[in-house]
């Protein structure tokens, strides 16, 4: 069974990033005083790095972005499995002599 991970606010996540990032203390002080992993911290860490344009990655526009267009390759190609199905049908029921 896995365990779905705690969401938080945004406004939360960028609050401990900023704390992280004035030096406020240890990274693993810090998600102790906030009440997260520090395994979470570090994933935040990373995910402000890759927004800020520090680190190399698909930022959340980038993502979100990748998201809508497999959503619309997923329906042209249903619409495209319609369509083949669709000529199929009307090439077999237009045979003359039946």
């Amino acid at each position: 069974m896995s365990v779905m991970a705690k969401a938080y606010p945004k406004e939360f996540r960028d609050d401990v990033v900023a704390v992280v990032r004035k030096g406020q203390g240890n990274a693993s002080q810090i998600a102790k005083d906030f009440g997260i992993s520090e395994g979470t911290l570090s994933n935040w860490l990373k995910r402000a790095d890759i927004e800020d344009g520090n680190r190399p990655g698909a930022n959340d526009a980038d993502r979100r972005e990748l998201r809508e267009a497999n959503k619309r390759i997923r329906l042209l190609e249903q619409e495209n499995e319609v369509l083949r199905r669709a000529a199929a049908y009307l090439s077999q029921a237009n045979l003359p002599g039946k």
